[in-house]
């Protein structure tokens, strides 16, 4: 009986092989799946731009830099965008402090040339290369990347820590505005040198640190779009090769059972007209379209009061023969639920019961009266207090 070994977390490079492995196997093994530090991937390996170039290039107006200066005493962070000053630098402490400068490879030729030990990747993938100049105990803090990263040393050392634990806690700090992990506790700690390069696959918790020196260290970034991007640059793809006469129709329609109600039928009918929409299920389709179709062309929002009711207060008034009158801007819809039901009212959802999410929807003018259940009082105070309810108080005799 054979056991296989478990892969290593960390390899030796060579001018064959930077990766330490095959491509193949790095991608099988490796790529977006857990980290792998590779020792002397690039064996005396010189760096393609100096820091004194690399400050000058943050000087440049359409360069994107940042400087990130670390006041440890206190635990402050300031962060400073580019286009940066020789002031802002000649600001600087002793350590501490880093410099962040995107898109390198796009103004250098020399650093752009790195990309041609990364053809192994398509081509489209890559992102940019970011170079970071760091003093002494300069870094960003630690934190997650949603994307795919290669960490070469350029120039001195750097400590990086890594946590490679499943469960790590992801939650960033309300104070700091780097997105800075709140908690981190790492698993795995190295100090490399020039040549040595550290994959991270994306949401891997670590920490970079300049130690010793002055520190320039190469990042080779992975494009990753978000799934929001891609579906939002779809549907406007989409939206701009549509005719305008291709629109929502019911030519099948039949007698409406219950007034305001988003039925089967009607959801049927949006998934025709919808390219994309018949990957959706039932309840992110609803969701989507109960909101859009209670905001089409509504010109004008309902204003909420001044101040806001508290349950008692409206109960009291309730109580007194008030009514609640619909605000002639609010458009409302329904439909079931797993459980109950949504009111789609000016693109917002509140969750009801069916029985009354249709009675709303139906009757622009409500007299609750009778002891009302906590959980409808609760969603006529959400209403009133959006403004799509207006509390009618009755008249004096």
């Amino acid at each position: 009986m054979t056991t296989s070994r478990p892969l290593p977390i960390e390899v030796r490079g060579s001018a064959r092989q930077p990766l330490g492995m095959s491509p193949a196997q790095f991608l099988r093994d490796y790529w977006h799946k857990r980290p792998l530090l590779i020792r002397q991937a690039f064996p005396g390996f010189q760096p393609p731009i100096q820091p004194d170039d690399l400050a000058g290039l943050a000087l440049e107006e359409t360069a994107l830099s940042r400087l990130i200066v670390h006041d440890e005493a206190r635990e402050r962070w300031k962060v400073k965008a580019g286009p940066l000053t020789e002031k802002d630098f000649a600001g600087t402490p002793d350590r501490n402090w880093t410099l962040l400068v995107q898109d390198v490879d796009k103004w250098d030729a020399d650093v752009a040339a790195l990309l041609k030990d990364f053809t192994f990747l398509p081509s489209w993938r890559l992102d940019d290369i970011m170079i970071s100049y760091a003093e002494p105990g300069g870094g960003v803090g630690p934190h997650v990347d949603q994307y795919d990263v290669f960490l070469l040393q350029a120039i001195g050392q750097r400590h990086w820590a890594i946590s490679d634990d499943p469960d790590a806690p992801k939650d960033f700090r309300p104070d700091v505005e780097l997105k800075q992990l709140r908690h981190f506790e790492p698993t795995h700690e190295w100090l490399l040198e020039p040549g040595d390069m550290l994959y991270l696959p994306p949401d891997v918790p670590h920490d970079g640190v300049a130690f010793g020196g002055p520190c320039m260290t190469i990042s080779v970034g992975m494009r990753a779009p978000s799934r929001a991007e891609l579906v939002g640059d779809l549907a406007d793809y989409l939206a701009e090769r549509l005719p305008d006469e291709l629109r929502y129709s019911d030519p099948d329609l039949a007698p409406a059972k219950a007034i305001g109600e988003i039925d089967r039928a009607a959801l049927a009918r949006v998934r025709q007209s919808v390219p994309f929409a018949a990957g959706l299920d039932d309840a992110t389709l609803v969701d989507w379209f109960g909101r859009f179709i209670t905001r089409y062309r509504s010109a004008q929002q309902p204003v909420p009061p001044t101040k806001a009711l508290t349950g008692a207060a409206l109960l009291k008034q309730i109580e007194g023969g008030a009514r609640l009158l619909r605000h002639p801007w609010a458009r409302m819809a329904w439909a079931k639920a797993r459980r109950g039901a949504t009111l789609f009212v000016n693109g917002q959802a509140y969750p009801a019961a069916a029985e009354l999410a249709a009675r709303i929807c139906r009757e622009r003018e409500l007299a609750p009266g009778g002891k009302i259940p906590a959980a409808e009082l609760t969603l006529l105070l959400a209403l009133v207090n959006d403004g799509h309810l207006v509390v009618r108080k009755p008249r004096r005799r």
